[in-house]
């Protein structure tokens, strides 16, 4: 459909996030009185911890409150190199951090730098929503690496390198992973970084966002760490709204090559230019600071996780793959119910339970509910899924 004269090819076809549409319904049927149970929430429930909170009051208070370097605070970004290399085992420089206005700008930058028209980008699916969106954003064509439950979502090796073409310049990884929880075991990642070695032309963007979110007995594992060899075409993103609960605060970080953050930093530098100088001491804060408070978290949502992943077995017809990480689950649907989009619909509209369509992440068999909300409301929201099921 054609838009108003006045707007760009591109912005006619970008789509707006369907997790934040939802969210909207869901909040304005609240507020007309209804009794809504959201299991949407792509966020922590938590308040960012205290001492992180009186970190960036004091800044403010030593009046640190004007423009700072594009790239961010010095000291946060030697603070990053630091955690990467001792933490993640990723050897990294200061000048190889770009501190972002949270993940998803550190992510755009890079397609942005990266990325010419015409270019494949490779994307397990299901996959978070927005990374299609940024990448027809810098000009890149998207090609699908589909996964099942049944599968367990494992990235299949061979399907990975007949999609490989003359165009493609970059595969993207995501683990533990949004919409799915799932945490990529060593051995795949192995695997994947065997056939790369072929491909010298390929990138890889490995998003660790949730790393700090693990099952018991899960470990999370750096794809540079795993292949070292390929650290010279490999980038990290990541940052502090899901392991510190500050999602409000905008604090992301890219790693990678010295050559392309300075590219990322130029193009930041037009654009947003630094990121708030005073939250930047919050997240200094964060990474020196004890902690006690992400595993406190963390913990949990273990719990939780537990809870909603056995309430979701207990379905009748309801398939899941365990989540291993973040705070998702992302169950498949019984056979021959609605499409995700209309039971979701239907489920918000009858029964008052907000999910999100599975369609969003490229797999219209299952929704994405979320353990980052109270046992009570985990239980009610299975209970009231039971019900939207049986009258579909």
């Amino acid at each position: 459909m054609a838009g108003p004269h006045y707007l760009s090819d591109r912005a006619i076809a970008l789509q707006p996030s369907l997790t934040l549409a939802i969210s909207a319904r869901a909040k304005a049927l609240q507020q007309e009185g209804r009794d809504i149970c959201s299991l949407s929430a792509g966020e922590p429930d938590f308040d960012t911890p205290g001492f992180i909170i009186d970190a960036a009051v004091h800044a403010l208070r030593k009046g640190m409150t004007r423009y700072g370097p594009a790239a961010g605070d010095p000291e946060l970004r030697e603070a990053i190199a630091l955690k990467l290399s001792k933490e993640n085992g990723v050897p990294t420089e200061t000048e190889q951090v770009l501190v972002t206005n949270g993940g998803k700008q550190a992510i755009f930058n890079l397609f942005q730098v990266i990325l010419n028209p015409g270019d494949e980008v490779l994307l397990p699916a299901p996959y978070w929503l927005s990374y299609p969106q940024m990448a027809h954003l810098a000009g890149a064509q998207v090609k699908l690496l589909p996964s099942t439950t049944e599968t367990g979502f494992y990235l299949d090796l061979n399907s990975l390198e007949a999609a490989i073409g003359p165009k493609t310049r970059l595969l993207l990884l995501n683990s533990p992973g949004n919409p799915t929880g799932r945490v990529m075991p060593y051995e795949e990642l192995e695997g994947v970084a065997e056939l790369l070695r072929d491909y010298p032309q390929i990138l890889v963007m490995s998003d660790e966002i949730y790393e700090l979110l693990l099952c018991d007995g899960q470990k999370h594992h750096s794809f540079s760490a795993v292949a070292p060899d390929l650290a010279d075409r490999t980038f990290i993103v990541n940052g502090f709204a899901k392991g510190w609960a500050m999602t409000g605060w905008r604090l992301g970080y890219l790693a990678g090559p010295a050559d392309a953050i300075k590219a990322a930093t130029a193009l930041q530098s037009q654009s947003t230019s630094n990121v708030c100088s005073f939250a930047q001491r919050g997240a200094l804060a964060a990474l020196q600071g004890s902690r006690q408070c992400v595993n406190t978290m963390a913990s949990s949502y273990s719990s939780r996780r537990e809870v909603l992943t056995n309430g979701l077995m207990a379905i009748e017809g309801v398939q899941l793959v365990a989540p291993q990480g973040a705070f998702y689950a992302f169950p498949q649907l019984p056979p021959g119910s609605l499409d995700s989009m209309s039971f979701c619909k239907q489920a918000l509209e009858n029964y008052g339970l907000a999910m999100v369509p599975g369609a969003a992440f490229g797999d219209d068999s299952c929704i994405r509910l979320t353990c980052a909300a109270s046992h009570e409301t985990i239980c009610d929201g299975l209970e009231r899924l039971s019900k939207a099921l049986k009258k579909t």
